[in-house]
């Protein structure tokens, strides 16, 4: 697909380009961590027991490590690097324990890291198909991220979308399997198993309701809850429970207007999710008056 940038009445293709250095990538994406995937930066060419990671991350969301891998060129397995820097990980927390507090001035402890969140994400121009089928499981703690540059000083950073009904990798018996028994990946078909059909039905006509009206809200799944991002900040957290849906929108309580005061102070109560207002959805009958609510908050993230 070409792009096209408008001239006065007339289109000129706008190009895309390479970067010339790999490290012209890695700085650029280090240096907007936040504003790209809401990340706090923690340190760059980390080196561990003779291996270096090109950036190392945090996500004070799900309390993880993220490690992120640069690549300008098509020759290596996402799989064999992947499961090499997440045994670093675990045979090593200390090591990123002790990097993360004296960058961040900050006391973290080990039992203060959710280990089981971590992920590896892996950022290059392009990706080969055996590179896209090697990772083509629902339960990898690996993310694939296409970057393209333009010559009008634009850039995309696309995620490579891996289809929930995929196979497990748990299925496929390996040297890697104790890396598998401790990092996870959460999906919403594992946050929903074994919850009963009316919490599973509330969540689906949410979820429909939103995509169909958003279409640029993200949903990622936590340990604990499933996020709808806009631009990777909060809009809501869905926390699904036996029989309801406990929601939390990412606002100051009393900046959604709330015309029949549903929605609940949790400012200093301890809560999943992020922002001060819960909202209780148990009655399908409130979705509508939900998604007024859901406006709010997202033209407020705009």
């Amino acid at each position: 697909m070409t792009l096209y940038q408008i001239n006065n009445k007339s289109l000129k293709p706008i190009k895309k380009i390479n970067f010339e250095y790999e490290k012209d990538l890695q700085t650029l994406t280090e240096n907007n961590l936040d504003e790209l995937f809401n990340l706090q930066f923690v340190e760059t060419e980390f080196k561990v027991d003779n291996l270096r990671i090109d950036t190392l991350a945090f996500n004070k969301e799900s309390n993880s490590f993220v490690i992120i891998e640069y690549k300008n060129n098509k020759n290596y397995s996402v799989i064999d690097q992947g499961y090499s820097y997440l045994s670093l990980l675990l045979n090593n927390k200390a090591e990123f324990i002790l990097k993360y507090n004296e960058n961040m001035d900050i006391n973290l402890k080990k039992s203060d890291v959710d280990w089981s969140q971590t992920i590896v994400m892996f950022i290059a121009p392009s990706f080969t198909t055996y590179q896209l089928k090697s990772v083509e499981f629902n339960d990898l703690a690996f993310e694939l991220w296409e970057v393209s540059k333009f010559s009008n000083d634009t850039i995309l950073f696309d995620k490579v979308n891996v289809s929930e009904n995929k196979a497990s990798i748990s299925t496929v018996k390996s040297k890697k399997t104790e890396v598998t028994k401790e990092i996870k990946k959460y999906t919403e078909s594992r946050l929903l198993r074994k919850k009963s059909k009316k919490s599973k039905e509330l969540y689906g006509n949410l979820k429909e309701r939103i995509i169909n009206q958003y279409n640029d809200i993200e949903i990622v799944p936590l340990k604990l809850y499933i996020t709808f991002k806009l631009n990777k900040k909060n809009v809501i957290s869905v926390a699904i429970q036996k029989n309801y849906l406990n929601i939390w929108i990412d606002s100051k309580f009393g900046d959604i207007y709330d015309s029949l005061n549903k929605l609940q102070d949790v400012t200093e109560i301890g809560h999943w999710g992020t922002g001060d207002c819960y909202f209780k959805f148990d009655d399908i009958e409130d979705l509508e008056y939900f998604m007024t609510l859901f406006s709010q908050a997202y033209e407020k993230k705009l």
